[in-house]
């Protein structure tokens, strides 16, 4: 497990790196934020999808159990 010091200083060096390896290929600064808009979207996506299963075994109604003795 990495240390959380160290996860976000590897995740600002990454950044940095990626975003000037893309102006150095030409991107433009609209066409960054564009792909970083698309990323964010994915995780997003991601993110629901893992919580999905979890939020719809909450929202089920027990079938038995102390309510079916009501």
């Amino acid at each position: 497990m990495v240390p959380a010091k160290l996860d976000v200083r590897g995740t600002q060096i990454l950044a940095k790196s990626l975003f000037k390896e893309l102006r150095g290929s030409g991107y433009t600064p609209n066409q960054i934020l564009g792909l970083s808009t698309e990323l964010i979207d994915l995780v997003t996506k991601d993110l629901k999808a893992v919580q999905e299963p979890h939020l719809a075994a909450v929202d089920e109604p027990p079938s038995e159990g102390w309510r079916a003795a009501l």
